[in-house]
């Protein structure tokens, strides 16, 4: 993809619907009079007066002990050097974003338009009694570190530089890991620190906080290596100077044991890195280059155990895997700083982590059948959701111990349960199928790829990739529409299927063997051929792509009915079925059916239920389901409770490892104390349900489209279950961002259901 594309793109996604990333949504009612008397004039009164009284109060009647300040001012963002705090402002917010969504802390980004230190820390130190922490951001060495010394010293709230911490934190983590897996002890490794910014200052002084020996840290900034006789030496530096005869980077190199790269790209070269100790530790974390290539490293020391900032390698130093937890802890105990001793409970929290058994989820998200704690993997994974029930309890542990918390946590497991339920899945669930399509991208088909959105999704797909996109339809109209749009698919293989009369004839023959009793003649086989669902549909059957992806032009039958022709249902599978995933702010809930059946019988019900049950699991959720009707558990006698009822009978006798329930009304399902309080006897009293079977095609699609514009649920979908391939049909009229949506389930149901098959002749061949 073209520079000026992506920049478009990033662009467009800044400033279409709302400009920016984040807003601010009340969570109070504020439908009546009474409501608005209550949270302004004259009821906002009482709060204000308990405030008054006690001013901790204002953790209980505002948002402050949940609210985080981003600060900046803008003098050393990202990559972009000073660019003045306006230009910083999309940076911060994407901070606030990463804040929300991995921790559930809500922000408000500062953008201050002064450089001078005093000014400064006047400005954010007035504004404590908004904020239960402040997190600055992108402000420039030296500033930086006597902002926060002040900021800390002068506040009563958490202070944090993650630029400085955020990647001490995380990159000392994965240095006791790699000490242990290389038999090193920590208190003896010499360490080469290139670079002598602020997050480089930061790592070494905790390196040193768990148990690395300042005399063995030699750092090193664009005039070499920092030595005690450097005239002019800056202050901060000189805490790490060294009065040994040291002064290149290859000089250093010579039997280190660690490399830290906070400094840019490709300033390592190979024969230095030869020159390490035995069983070498490199964190190259320059991005988006390292101080040297992932492949070059790995294939000039077997031995070496190597990090980076990039997600495509093993072992990224990601700062968001400590950020969004320490402020988390920090503000649940309402601490009054953020110490070492905190900090380095972080590190060991994190480093633990990756020492645990990983989840099934993680797997999924990285198609990995088994990682675990080894070279390639000695820092968690930013998908994994127990980060947040490890190093938040840690931080929070800290900070009660070391004497910073105002308040105490004594039930543990309570709070556990309540970081647990911060976090709905469903965003972190499209990530980590997200993740896993990357892993093993898959060919899909466009079958309407005359179609700017089409292109569009395919050019994301391809530039994430997520998945390698195969373009139907006339090739002239094709280009066309991307020299139009100043697309980039170079490369992306381009079928017109009117061209394709070998390939045509033998999807045609085959078509008619199989349909040739079913009203199908060898004319109308080789006519169906010119359409293009037809021929994606062979192409997926013949194995020449994984999965079909139609149907943002034509209606749904005219999409389903070439995949039931041509590819057929799954073994012992007697129906198909759509689903729908629909992305909550409680979670994900899945529909079924939705598309395809309009009015099951109880069979048919039963059917549906074990394909969406078997569906459900593949994105690693326990499937929990309802089967709705208007009645209760026989409240109401009619054709529609009476065929439910039966179905969840037959459920019970032929599938019981299925948790499944009902006939009930939807309101009981997806609410449990509800359910607990009138009908306790349910399977479902414990949780809420996240599966829904309807009754009818009516009511599902009903309930879906009104809950994707009433409850601005997003809808993915529709997932069509029970075919032997891969085949799924978009809603007309998708966005590009649910045709990636789409895409993305398809790649995962490809790889699916190719891990099926590989599993399946194994059987066999130990049959």
């Amino acid at each position: 993809m073209s520079k000026i594309n992506r920049k478009q793109d990033a662009l467009d996604y800044h400033s279409q619907g709302r400009p920016g990333k984040i807003q601010v949504l009340p969570t109070k009612p504020t439908n009546s009079q009474r409501d608005l008397s209550l949270a302004y004039s004259p009821g906002v009164a009482e709060p204000c007066l308990r405030i008054a009284s006690n001013a901790d109060d204002a953790y209980k009647y505002t948002t402050k002990g949940n609210l985080v300040a981003v600060i900046s001012n803008g003098t050393a963002v990202l990559g972009l050097g000073d660019i003045g705090p306006a230009a910083g402002k999309p940076v911060m917010e994407g901070k606030g974003l990463l804040f929300k969504i991995f921790a559930d802390i809500d922000v408000f980004d500062l953008e201050l338009d002064t450089k001078n230190v005093d000014e400064f820390v006047r400005i954010v130190k007035a504004l404590e009694p908004t904020f239960g922490g402040v997190n600055l951001e992108d402000i420039k060495a030296p500033e930086c570190f006597e902002i926060e010394r002040r900021l800390k010293e002068e506040m009563n709230i958490p202070v944090m530089h993650d630029d400085q911490h955020g990647t001490a934190i995380i990159s000392a983590a994965a240095l006791l890991n790699a000490c242990e897996l290389q038999k090193k002890k920590i208190d003896k490794v010499k360490i080469v620190v290139n670079g002598a910014g602020a997050a480089a200052i930061s790592c070494s002084r905790l390196y040193v906080s768990v148990g690395a020996r300042k005399e063995n840290i030699v750092m090193l900034d664009r005039s070499g290596v920092i030595r005690t006789d450097r005239e002019k030496l800056d202050p901060l530096k000189a805490e790490f100077a060294t009065s040994r005869d040291l002064s290149t980077l290859e000089d250093a190199m010579k039997g280190a044991d660690v490399f830290i790269g906070l400094s840019s790209a490709n300033v390592l070269g190979a024969e230095a890195l030869k020159t390490m100790a035995k069983n070498p530790i490199v964190f190259a974390m320059a991005n988006p280059d390292p101080e040297i290539a992932y492949e070059l490293a790995v294939s000039t020391r077997k031995d070496i155990i190597m990090a980076t900032g990039r997600s495509d390698y093993p072992n990224q130093v990601n700062n968001v895997l400590g950020f969004p937890y320490i402020f988390r802890g920090a503000l649940d105990v309402r601490a009054t700083t953020i110490n070492e001793e905190m900090k380095i409970a972080a590190v060991k929290a994190i480093a633990d982590l990756a020492r645990k058994p990983v989840p099934e989820a993680v797997n999924m998200a990285y198609n990995n059948v088994n990682l675990k704690f080894g070279k390639d993997y000695i820092i968690p994974k930013p998908v994994d959701l127990r980060l947040i029930t490890t190093v938040s309890p840690a931080v929070a542990k800290a900070a009660i111990e070391s004497g910073v918390a105002r308040k105490v946590i004594t039930d543990w497991n309570a709070y556990t349960e309540e970081l647990e339920k911060r976090l709905g899945i469903e965003e972190a669930l499209m990530r980590s199928l997200i993740t896993k399509a990357k892993s093993n991208p898959k060919r899909v088909i466009f079958a309407e790829a005359d179609n700017y959105k089409i292109l569009k999704a395919a050019q994301i797909v391809k530039d994430d990739g997520i998945a390698i996109p195969i373009l139907l339809g006339n090739k002239d109209a094709i280009r066309a529409i991307i020299r139009e749009h100043a697309l980039e698919l170079d490369g992306v293989e381009i079928i017109d299927p009117r061209e394709e009369t070998a390939r045509s004839q033998k999807y045609a023959d085959y078509l008619y063997k199989k349909r040739q009793r079913r009203g199908v003649s060898t004319f109308q086989a080789a006519k169906f051929m010119l359409d293009r669902n037809y021929f994606g549909a062979s192409m997926v059957e013949f194995g020449e792509a994984d999965a079909l992806i139609s149907g943002l032009t034509k209606d749904y039958a005219s999409t389903v009915r070439p995949a039931l022709q041509i590819i057929g249902t799954a073994p012992n599978v007697n129906r198909v079925a759509g689903m729908y995933m629909m992305l909550t702010r409680k979670g994900p809930v899945f529909f079924a059916d939705t598309t395809i059946n309009e009015d099951p019988t109880i069979d048919e019900l039963v059917d549906i239920t074990v394909l969406v049950n078997e569906a459900v699991k593949q994105f690693n959720i326990t499937p929990r389901i309802a089967m709705l009707s208007y009645s209760n558990f026989g409240s109401t006698e009619g054709e529609v409770p009476l065929k439910t009822r039966k179905a969840v009978s037959i459920l019970h006798e032929k599938y019981p490892d299925i948790i499944v329930d009902g006939e009930m009304q939807a309101n009981f399902a997806i609410n449990p104390q509800l359910l607990k309080d009138n009908f306790p006897f349910s399977t479902l009293v414990d949780k809420p349900a996240n599966t829904l079977v309807f009754p009818n095609l009516e009511s599902g699609n009903i309930a879906y489209k009104l809950l994707q514009e009433l409850g601005e649920a997003e809808a993915v979908g529709p997932i069509l279950l029970g075919l032997n391939k891969p085949v799924h049909i978009l809603q007309l009229g998708s966005s590009v961002r649910e045709i990636v949506n789409m895409v993305t389930i398809a790649v995962v149901d490809a790889q699916a259901k190719e891990a099926g098959a590989s599993d399946k002749k194994k059987r066999m061949f130990k049959k």
